[in-house]
């Protein structure tokens, strides 16, 4: 059960905080249905630090575009500067 109560607790995190960047539209991972498997990754990548963690994870979650025969990186839709934003709410939350 502290394992759901902390994957829930940094998805809550995740889903307001980063975002997916297409042009200048900024599409919030929790509206994108991607919060809770970013969690579950960067959880799983606790051991490698925050940074290794943050890029880790979002190399691992793939993103299916139109009709789903194609998918997308998530690290490939994200800024350097949500990048460092995750790193940063890892540090945080890894902590404690």
């Amino acid at each position: 059960m502290e394992s759901q109560i902390r994957i829930s607790d940094l998805e809550n995190i995740i889903s307001e905080k980063i975002f997916i960047k297409i042009e200048k539209w900024n599409l919030y991972l929790g509206d994108a249905g991607l919060a809770r498997n970013l969690a579950i990754e960067c959880i799983s990548n606790k051991n490698k630090g925050s940074l290794e963690a943050a890029k880790i994870s979002l190399k691992a979650i793939n993103v299916k575009v139109g009709d789903g025969v194609s998918s997308i990186p998530l690290i490939d839709l994200i800024t350097t500067t949500q990048i460092f934003e995750l790193e940063e709410i890892l540090e945080r939350f890894f902590d404690n």
